[in-house]
């Protein structure tokens, strides 16, 4: 399992880590299989989870950094797929979702969702990094880091010549789609029970007459 972006040259360490671990491993096993997952949406995630805390404050590139997020399920089908599928061997995949977002859009999505607004403030990079650094070394339990930091930076990238979902017959799904099942757990009591935010908007849809002048 490697990562998205992973590059020799990047300017993030994780992914410049990521590209000399496929490089070594592959030099030991060819037949490796070399994953690379988008960012994570599903239980227990550091995308939509960490988005709808109250602890995710800050950020450095006012949410900008691009990524076609893909969600665990998917990701654990491509890998039993894998696993019994000896064609897969010495293939490298990169594994992303249907639609790329901004972390920015990601972000209103989880708001809309838990109808709350989470603040995040923008720290300029040389300020937020060392801050992130000692965060990192106060508390036990990973939170941020300066690498982090300079990743928020880097959009996603996808490797033209890697196999993708649509190598392994598996349609990936979309993020919007999931938000509901896995934050409902943010709202309060006062609208746990509302319907998803994509219902809502259909409703509200419904209530209008849409004129289109196309002359």
């Amino acid at each position: 399992m490697s990562s998205y972006n992973a590059d020799k040259n990047s300017t993030s360490e994780f992914f410049r880590t990521k590209a000399r671990a496929e490089e070594v491993v592959r030099s030991i096993f060819p037949e490796t299989t070399i994953v690379r997952p988008a960012p994570v949406f599903g239980f227990e995630d550091k995308l939509l989870h960490k988005l709808a805390g109250v602890s995710n404050l800050f950020t450095s590139n006012r949410m900008r950094e691009r990524f076609w997020p893909v969600h665990s399920l998917d990701i654990g089908s491509a890998l039993a797929t894998m696993a019994e599928d000896d064609s897969t061997a010495s293939e490298t995949y990169e594994l992303y979702g249907p639609k790329m977002y901004s972390m920015a859009q990601i972000a209103e999505m989880v708001d809309r969702e838990i109808v709350k607004h989470r603040r995040h403030f923008n720290i300029p990079p040389r300020v937020l990094k060392p801050m992130a650094d000692m965060y990192n070394r106060l508390i036990w339990w990973s939170q941020t880091s300066a690498d982090s930091v300079a990743r928020e930076f880097i959009d996603q990238t996808i490797d033209l010549k890697a196999k993708t979902f649509k190598d392994l017959n598996i349609e990936p799904g979309e993020i919007a789609n999931f938000t509901f099942q896995y934050l409902q757990g943010y709202r309060s009591s006062s609208f746990y029970d509302l319907p998803p935010a994509t219902e809502r908007e259909k409703r509200e849809e419904k209530k209008y007459l849409h004129v289109i002048d196309d002359q």
